[in-house]
């Protein structure tokens, strides 16, 4: 990238404006850097964060599986998810 500044150089007259210029294409290019930095970490903490709730969810599927492994400890009662389904125990919906 700096190769490319480097020789985009000798097309920017040397003049004060031109300094400006060369200034704003500078810090534009900072500010860039800068801007995806901050979205980087936002992303890997984002991803952490992620990570943690999948960890959860996979110990509660474990922990799921494990009691409906061992015999005679399920709930005899339709589960929550059975009463709201259409046709369930609550009616037909209408």
């Amino acid at each position: 990238m700096l190769a490319v500044l480097l020789a985009a150089a000798p097309s920017i007259p040397n003049d004060v404006g031109g300094k400006y210029v060369a200034g704003a294409y500078i810090v534009f290019v900072l500010l860039l850097l800068i801007y995806v930095a901050i979205m980087g970490m936002k992303l890997a903490r984002i991803e952490r964060g992620l990570r943690e709730v999948a960890e959860i969810a996979e110990a509660r599927k474990d922990d799921v599986d494990v009691d409906q492994a061992a015999p005679g400890r399920g709930s005899q009662e339709p589960s929550i998810s059975d009463s709201l389904a259409p046709g369930g125990s609550r009616g037909s919906g209408a």
